[in-house]
C-alpha cells in the first residue's frame, strides 16, 4: 500500500508542476506545493511552527523554504498578534493565484480517476485514505515523547 501510495502522488505531482511552469510559477520549490496549497485551505495567518511540524522538516529547512517562499512573492510573515516571539505565514495575492492553479490541476486528476474507476471507487478510496490518515495521527501522537520521529529533509 505505502508504494502505491508514493506512485500515485506522482499523479499530482506531475500535473500540478506541469500546470505551474505552464502559469507562470516554475519558481515554487517542491515542498512549496504542500504549503501554498495547504494554506489555501487555511482562512488568515497560519502559525510558522504548525508548518514545522507538518512537514516534518527541520526548522532551518522550513525557515529556508519560507525564506525562499516569501523572497518570491508567495508568501507574507508576519509577528503572531498573540504571542510576539510566534511568527505566522499567509499567502500573497501571488500565493493566491498559484493555489489557484494547483486546485485546479489536482481537480483535473481527480476528475481522470473519476471517469477511470467511478464514483463507488473513488469514495471507497476516499474513506480508506481516511483511516490510514487517522491510523498514522494515532501513532504518531504514540511515538511522541517516546521516540524521535523521522523528518524528511
Amino acid at each position: 500500500m505505502a508504494v502505491l501510495l508514493r506512485h500515485a502522488r506522482l499523479a499530482y505531482a506531475v500535473a500540478m508542476r506541469s500546470a505551474l511552469d505552464a502559469a507562470g510559477y516554475a519558481d515554487i520549490p517542491k515542498n512549496g506545493l504542500y504549503v501554498i496549497g495547504g494554506l489555501a485551505h487555511e482562512s488568515g495567518a497560519h502559525p510558522l511552527g504548525s508548518l514545522i511540524e507538518e512537514l516534518r522538516l527541520s526548522k532551518q529547512a522550513a525557515g529556508q523554504l519560507v525564506d525562499t517562499l516569501v523572497t518570491r512573492g508567495y508568501l507574507e510573515r508576519h509577528v503572531d498578534g498573540e504571542d510576539r516571539r510566534r511568527l505566522t505565514i499567509e499567502l500573497t495575492q501571488r500565493g493566491r493565484a498559484a493555489a489557484k492553479v494547483l486546485a485546479a490541476a489536482g481537480a483535473a486528476v481527480d476528475d481522470e480517476l473519476l471517469t477511470r474507476v467511478g464514483p463507488k471507487d473513488v469514495e471507497r478510496a476516499r474513506r480508506a485514505l481516511f483511516v490510514l490518515v487517522d491510523v498514522g495521527r494515532e501513532m504518531l501522537a504514540g511515538m511522541r515523547g517516546n521516540v524521535q520521529v523521522p523528518r524528511d529533509s
